[in-house]
């Protein structure tokens, strides 16, 4: 097994190599607007570090969100062309859940929530580092400070909003090496992974104007 895992979803573009036991190599830049910009060059990088070409690679495991549109896309587009390319399958996973597995939070209940921007975070609460309990939503953090009251948090959303999430720890940002060493964690044990389908949760913040005027030819 030989897995290459990106995600584009947070600020963090990055990329992982995984050979079913242990992450050989690994890259990640935090950078939100250059995501298209850092993301193949990263993934040459991480091959070159681990002596290895991309015709080597058995599976692909991206990112599926929640996250942005347009950052996300990048990733998602990227895993299917690779998997294409090369013949072999795409697993998703969802990016909370590589936060929740990096977690130093041996024992739950405790939340991860990601920056959705517009004052609103990504998040969703897990039993422990391995287990999800509620899927994934994206809510103002004051509406939702009943529910995570008392929650140990990671991620940069739980680190933006300290008054609704007063124990929010690091780390920050998911990590290709996270979504790698679970998913290679879940196929040994010959479950099946999500289709590489993002989780937008909400419209694109780029839309179509309304009651624009329409010009035709005379």
């Amino acid at each position: 097994m030989l897995l290459l895992a990106l995600d584009t979803a947070t600020p963090a573009v990055t990329v992982a190599l995984h050979d079913g036991t242990d992450v050989i190599a690994s890259s990640s830049q935090v950078d939100a607007r250059r995501h298209g910009e850092l993301l193949l060059p990263a993934v040459d990088r991480v091959l070159t570090e681990a002596g290895l070409r991309l015709d080597a690679v058995t599976g692909i495991v991206v990112g599926i969100g929640p996250g942005p549109y347009t950052g996300l896309r990048v990733g998602l587009m990227t895993a299917d062309t690779f998997g294409l390319a090369l013949g072999v399958p795409v697993h998703g996973v969802c990016t909370l859940d590589g936060l929740a597995y990096a977690a130093d939070i041996e024992k739950g209940p405790f939340v991860v929530a990601t920056d959705a921007r517009r004052k609103e975070v990504y998040w969703a609460t897990y039993a422990d580092s391995r287990t999800r309990l509620t899927d994934p939503a994206v809510d103002r953090p004051a509406d939702i400070a009943d529910r995570v009251a008392g929650l140990p948090a990671v991620g940069a959303g739980a680190l933006l909003y300290p008054e609704t999430f007063p124990n929010a720890h690091e780390p920050e940002h998911v990590s290709a090496a996270a979504l790698a060493g679970l998913a290679a964690e879940r196929l040994a044990k010959g479950e099946e992974l999500p289709e590489p389908r993002p989780l937008y949760l909400r419209r694109p913040d780029a839309q179509v104007p309304k009651n624009y005027k329409v010009v035709t030819p005379k």
